[in-house]
Order: structure tokens, then sequence, then C-alpha cells
């Protein structure tokens, strides 16, 4: 699972598991849907069109409320030790360090156990976590399978352990999940939205994805749902992309397609870090009129959105993320379940050049997220 050359990287891995996991543990899968030159039948005024432009307007939307509303009402004690354990990419440390900050907010000390990734190295940092007997384990990418010895003794010693961006089942040891696979379909629907809309339900699409990432199946699925209810007739090719390819010759690979698939009008990423590179070899090779939208936005797409080589993206909520792990644990802490949390969704939304908050990096969706969680906590 999503990540990246320089900060590209970075970002989209923290949606994802670390590849070196994901080549021990996840299967890949293949799969085509009819071709992407077959022919376009949607006309623009359908039903599908107008409901896909609906879709897109709510979610072109920026929030401006985070949706955990109930204050945590009690006294949050300070004083609390938290594991964070690193997925081997910086877009995890990132995560970890908008952990940290909400701790701080709260009198909590966090200590950052890196990894490289590995199955070998994760299991070494949840065994270091069981060593330190912390209040809280926090993580995010890893699926249950990696850890599952070390997660059956940290639910033993009622040491909660809170996941996010993992493929993976909350319970039996797994306290809280956000970002799992109950969660992340709305993001194929929000690209569906934005392909349908611009092509006025006459695209012919290609969506390159990278299978051996098990937390975007349901993206892919929800995408391909929608686009086939709102884009009935347009055509869709589906191309796995092994994990080789990252980073390497992902762009190559995309040029071929286009050039022996020329009726293809939109391209789409499950991934922003599978587009790192491509704006560039499309136009070296001559390759011109395809629209490209990713999901999962970083800080090379957010470049290439403004300035046009891109157009769109799904941003991430990793921001709101970590804080909304930091307010289940406030909970915890004073003897409240965190169910408030779990059942809260995250906010979500399509940017593109209209209405791309920031192409210097990663950005809240909520701009002012850290004051409303500050309210909730009485620290305000």
């Amino acid at each position: 699972m999503s990540s990246r050359p320089r900060r590209a990287v970075r970002r989209a891995l923290t949606a994802t598991i670390p590849v070196t996991s994901l080549l021990a543990l996840a299967a890949c899968g293949t799969g085509a849907t009819p071709a992407a030159d077959s022919t376009q039948a949607a006309a623009p005024g359908s039903a599908g069109l107008t409901a896909a432009r609906e879709a897109l307007a709510k979610y072109s939307e920026r929030p401006d409320s985070i949706s955990v509303t109930q204050p945590v009402g009690k006294k949050i004690p300070k004083g609390k030790k938290i594991d964070f354990i690193l997925c081997g990419v910086q877009s995890c440390k990132d995560l970890a360090d908008f952990f940290t900050e909400a701790a701080e907010e709260l009198g909590w000390e966090v200590k950052q156990i890196a990894t490289q990734g590995t199955p070998e190295s994760v299991q070494a940092a949840y065994e270091q976590a069981l060593r330190d007997k912390p209040d809280a384990v926090v993580a995010s990418g890893f699926p249950r399978a990696v850890y599952a010895k070390q997660l059956a003794r940290l639910k033993d010693a009622e040491i909660p352990v809170i996941q996010s961006n993992a493929d993976d089942l909350l319970g039996d040891g797994i306290s809280l999940l956000k970002n799992g696979p109950d969660d992340v379909g709305v993001q194929g629907e929000m690209l569906a939205s934005w392909v349908v809309s611009n092509s006025d339900a006459k695209a012919n699409t290609v969506y390159f994805d990278l299978p051996a990432y098990t937390i975007l199946k349901p993206v892919k699925d929800s995408f391909a749902a929608k686009y086939e209810k709102w884009c009935d007739g347009c055509g869709l090719d589906n191309v796995d992309v092994p994990i080789t390819a990252v980073g390497k010759d992902m762009p190559d690979r995309v040029v071929s397609y286009l050039r022996s698939h020329p009726k293809v009008t939109h391209v789409v990423f499950s991934l922003g870090l599978l587009n790192v590179g491509v704006p560039t070899a499309l136009k070296t090779a001559g390759i011109t009129g395809k629209h490209i939208v990713v999901n999962v936005g970083d800080a090379q797409n957010y470049q290439y959105i403004q300035s046009g080589l891109t157009d769109g993206a799904m941003a991430l909520n990793s921001h709101e993320t970590a804080w909304l792990q930091a307010d289940a644990l406030a909970r915890h802490f004073t003897g409240q379940p965190m169910d408030v949390d779990q059942q809260a969704a995250l906010p979500n939304m399509l940017v593109t050049k209209d209405n791309l908050p920031s192409a210097d990096g990663d950005f809240p969706i909520v701009e002012d997220y850290q004051a409303q969680f500050k309210a909730l906590w009485g620290l305000s």
C-alpha cells in the first residue's frame, strides 16, 4: 500500500503498506474489463452524467469541519507514553510527526520506532514496544499478518493498538482502524465522478493499479462500479502494475500503453506515486490530449496540477487521521470507548487547479482541524 521520489514518494505510501512487506505478504491479481478502445455511448445529458456532476460538486468542496463533535468531557491525563511504529518511508514519519504534534498538546510523550518496512524489522519494532510497555501503540500500513504474534501479546497486556491505512479488520487487538477497507471505496467514486464529468460521459479510460497494495482494491472496485453506472458504454481497461515498476519504468509503461491505445482519453492512477515522471514522458513522446487524475495526491502531483500537467487528485487526510488517533486515545485514557472516532468519517476532497489549496506540499483538508480538536479536548 500508497509514496515516493523525494516528497512524492513520501506522501503516497502513507496510504499503503510498505513495498517490502507487500512483496512478502500480498497476493497480486489481474483482470481487465472491456478494452479502453471500445465505443463511447453515453450522451452529455444522461442521468449518469448528471449524477457524476452532482458527486463531483460535493467532493470538490473543501470541508470546513472535522466529523467528531463530541467533547471528551473529562480531564485528559498527561504523561502518557505512546510508541509510534514507522513503516520505513518518509510519509509514515510525516504521519508520526502529525501525531506527535497532537500528543504534545495533550502532554504525552511519543517514541518513534523506525523500521525498514520489512516483516522482520516490523516485528522487531513491535518487540521493542512490548519491552517498552507503553500506554498505547500507533502504526500505519501493516496488515496484522506481519505482527500477529506481537499483537496477541499486546492484547494480553491490555495495550491498545491504533492502526490506519491498512487492509485489516477492527478488533482482536486492534482498537481503532481508520482508512481501512470499508473507508477507502469513496476514493474510487471521487475519481469516477471527475472522469465522467470531465468527459461529458464519453470517456475511454485506462486504470493503472498496484494489485499488491490490497487496500486499494476497494478503490478500484468502487471506481469501476460508479464508472459503469454513470458512463454507460464507455471504455475501461485495467492495467496491473508490478511493484518493481515503481520509480523505474512506470513512465515508459504508460507511454507504451497509450501509443498502442490511441483512443484512450483519460488515465487514472490508483496512487499518485505511479504518475511521477509520466507527464514529462508523455511530452517527450509527443502524446497529447490525455487527461490524468490520481488517487492519493502528493507534493509532486499537486505541482503537476498547478502547472496543468495533471488534471486532478484525491487528497489524503493524513493530518486529520493523526489527530483523530490522538482524540481516540484521549477518550480511552479517560475511560471512554473509541466508538465516536471509529464511526467518524474522515474528510476527503478531489482537487483540481481550480480548488487546489497549496502546491507546496502536504496540506490539511480541514484548514483549522487543530483548533477544532483542541476544543474537543478542552484546550481552547
